[in-house]
């Protein structure tokens, strides 16, 4: 059967169309921007600890984390993020671990203002929200104690409503809904869900003053970090408040979280866990700091490793470039269980 004319010319029109079409969508998608970062660490350290069968004195060499973090421009709107961390895990038969600490879909909404779904850093203080699996970006050689001590939950997987730099106090917020505490990356372990609220505003250039509040229920059975079980329902309430100040000569960092837990058997028990950072910029390379760390535990506490903690750092970071820096750290740590100690550590952490 045979077309006429103006059909022929309608039909090859059509083609053409959806052709070009189909290469601008190509063309599109191909253009994405995507960039694969990586940062990595090596450090030694000398540790004397107060044993109860005397001082023991050791050096030793040893590797940090290596960090993979690759985010992807989607579109215009669409984002999406990954971090991937190997390290050292005495546990695992190859020695070293993989662990997926972010994976995210990030979506802008209008302006400022975005929904995340995926794996995200729980933005309960400063320091979590700020700082990823980087050590060249951070201000000293390890986190801060309450990190080590499990008191804040690191990730969260679940959805976030996020905006930033709002109005002329840059106001920002958080409120992420996502599995509780002893849930995996794949499927939440129980019915209850936890919430985390979290306001901060930026008043002046270099200033963030921030709170925030969190809400989950630990259930019975849950399994926690290294391998704990929770012997008993839980309701936990998290209070973070932060002030940070990173100015052309001073840094300050000061946090501060009050963990409420509620059992049936031992009703409601405190802890209280904050730090203080404190740097001087001597020149444009050269970084003197110190930091103090406090955790406090009330008498009676059943969800934490009740062990009060004090600790005290010196240290000095040299900056050889944006992405290369070392750092050399004296550290005093008193625990009210277990060796107490002091130590020496020097670090060199890249980012290529």
């Amino acid at each position: 059967m045979k077309l006429p004319t103006g059909m022929k010319n309608k039909k090859w029109l059509i083609y053409f169309s959806m052709e070009i079409f189909f290469l601008l969508s190509m063309g599109k998608i191909f253009s994405q921007t995507t960039y694969i970062k990586g940062f990595a660490e090596t450090r030694a350290s000398v540790v004397s600890k107060n044993a109860s069968f005397g001082i023991s004195n050791k050096v030793s060499f040893g590797l940090g984390e290596q960090d993979l973090f690759i985010t992807s421009e989607l579109s215009d709107r669409l984002s999406f993020l990954g971090e991937t961390v190997f390290r050292y895990d005495p546990f695992s038969h190859s020695e070293f671990a993989v662990s997926i600490e972010r994976i995210q879909m990030k979506y802008n909404i209008s302006g400022n203002n975005n929904i995340l779904i995926g794996k995200v850093h729980s933005p309960l203080n400063y320091w979590n929200d700020t700082y990823h699996h980087g050590r060249v970006f951070f201000p000293t050689i390890d986190r801060p104690y309450l990190f080590e001590a499990e008191i804040i939950p690191l990730h969260t997987t679940g959805i976030q409503f996020q905006g930033h730099d709002i109005g002329k106090i840059k106001f920002g917020y958080d409120a992420l809904v996502g599995n509780g505490l002893g849930s995996n990356d794949v499927a939440d372990n129980d019915g209850h869900k936890s919430w985390t609220a979290a306001v901060h505003i930026k008043p002046i250039d270099k200033l963030r003053i921030g709170a925030s509040y969190y809400n989950d229920v630990i259930s019975k059975g849950a399994r926690l970090h290294e391998g704990r079980v929770n012997n008993q329902e839980v309701s936990q309430q998290l209070y973070s408040g932060s002030v940070s100040y990173f100015g052309k000569k001073f840094e300050i960092l000061a946090e501060s979280t009050a963990a409420m837990n509620r059992t049936d058997s031992n009703g409601t028990k405190q802890t209280l866990a904050s730090y203080f950072y404190g740097g001087y910029k001597i020149n444009e390379k050269l970084v003197a700091y110190f930091r103090v760390d406090d955790l406090h535990y009330q008498a009676g506490e059943l969800f934490f490793v009740k062990n009060n903690t004090r600790s005290f750092l010196v240290g000095m970071r040299f900056k050889l470039n944006y992405l290369a820096v070392i750092k050399l750290e004296y550290l005093h740590r008193n625990f009210e269980l277990g060796d107490s100690g002091n130590s020496l550590t020097a670090q060199v952490a890249v980012g290529f």
